[in-house]
């Protein structure tokens, strides 16, 4: 009997210590969980789509029958081989993927922009390290087949102007099957992707190319908005498109002076909001926005690049809503454009991820949580209970 007692008493400490290592794998486990996983659940779940402002003075089901649930995101910049490090890709892409899947799941869009800079060096990469890039790109954002998936072209994906050819071109083409002057019609509402890097003016061949595709595609747009009894010869044999304003859809803004009218929370940090914007290379040029804007007099203009949130007027009625970065390399708070759009009216709601500064600090205390309960369980750290009673003692002896 004595014997058993004593091999119990043994091994009380044993599964002590056992007991307390589960609970700290079950903390360790649970913060990881939270701050890798839920957390993306718990702030996207606070995203609502807008409504339309007529939505009141509509049925319901008319209502939920013709609008487009649009989502719109910008510069995801994956890292290639050539300047990303392995366990910055592994970190930046795990965010993008958890935040778009998660986003998928909750929101359920009907359709998916991307506005350029899907990769960060495509401009220079290799056959090989391009096809790396598209097979993690397929894979963080696979789509369901209720949803689409539309990419345009941005200057790290072919190039800037003096490094755009057409074989990069047609690389990107091919994979996202995009191409510079086509439209996109859901629901009624026309949307027409720009390759705005092949708006330089010089005459370049992918230039020319692209411009008459735009011109093209301006014209059918113009013929399908005059109204039945107007005479227009030119318009006789011409295709007829929904008679919905179009949607601009670019990876450069159009030219603008510097961000210093632009505000909000993810808007350009004060220190850069002045610095003047050099046309061709942060902005399209003053000619190539006039183009755009007398070519296709949109109703609303969506791009990146700048990596920033801006909302600007051009000629007084066109907004054009500059959408930030996606990638936490880029951005402390990331965020896309939840967008209710119908043929004649849109509603734009962004929705912002986790700030990567916030899930910094839940890391930063949960590991001194774990020092101070790891010192106090060996004894090298007094718990503050037992040393608040050690005071009293003392001062009752006193």
């Amino acid at each position: 009997m004595l014997s058993s007692s004593s091999i119990t008493v043994n091994n009380l400490p044993l599964k002590r210590r056992l007991c307390f290592l589960l609970k700290l794998v079950c903390f360790v486990s649970s913060v990881l969980i939270f701050c890798e996983f839920l957390i993306y659940y718990v702030v996207i779940f606070q995203c609502r789509w807008p409504d339309m402002k007529g939505g009141a003075h509509k049925g319901e089901k008319e209502t939920s029958a013709s609008v487009l649930k649009a989502m719109v995101l910008a510069d995801t910049h994956l890292l290639g081989e050539i300047k990303g490090h392995w366990l910055d890709k592994l970190r930046r892409e795990w965010q993008m993927e958890r935040s778009f899947q998660t986003a998928l799941w909750l929101l359920q869009p009907d359709i998916v922009f991307i506005l350029g800079d899907v990769f960060d060096e495509g401009k220079w990469s290799s056959p090989q390290a391009w096809e790396d890039d598209v097979r993690r790109f397929r894979k963080m954002f696979k789509y369901p087949v209720s949803t689409e998936l539309v990419v345009i072209v941005g200057n790290h994906d072919v190039g800037f102007h003096y490094e755009m050819t057409t074989y990069k071109v047609n690389r990107f083409e091919k994979v996202f099957n995009f191409t510079s002057g086509k439209l996109i019609t859901r629901k009624g509402i026309n949307f027409v992707l720009v390759n705005s890097v092949a708006m330089e003016g010089d005459g370049c061949a992918v230039c020319r190319t692209s411009e008459a595709k735009l011109v093209a595609l301006s014209h059918k747009l113009n013929c399908s908005q005059q109204k039945p009894n107007h005479s227009n010869k030119r318009c006789n044999e011409v295709e007829k498109l929904p008679a919905s304003e179009p949607i601009l859809l670019q990876h450069y803004p159009l030219y603008r002076k510097s961000d210093a009218e632009c505000t909000g929370e993810d808007s350009a940090p004060p220190e850069e909001k002045n610095i003047p914007f050099k046309e061709k290379y942060d902005v399209l040029s003053q000619e190539a926005s006039q183009k755009l804007l007398w070519w296709f007099q949109p109703r609303l203009i969506l791009s990146g690049h700048t990596h920033s949130a801006c909302e600007v007027l051009h000629a007084g009625k066109i907004p054009e809503i500059s959408v930030p970065s996606f990638s936490w390399r880029n951005r402390n708070n990331p965020s896309f454009i939840m967008g209710s759009i119908t043929p004649t009216d849109f509603s734009l709601q962004k929705c912002f991820l986790p700030f990567e500064s916030r899930v910094f600090t839940i890391y930063c205390a949960a590991g001194a949580l774990l020092v101070i309960l790891v010192l106090a369980r060996v004894q090298l750290l007094t718990p503050p209970f037992y040393f608040a009673q050690r005071l009293i003692s003392k001062h009752k002896a006193v």
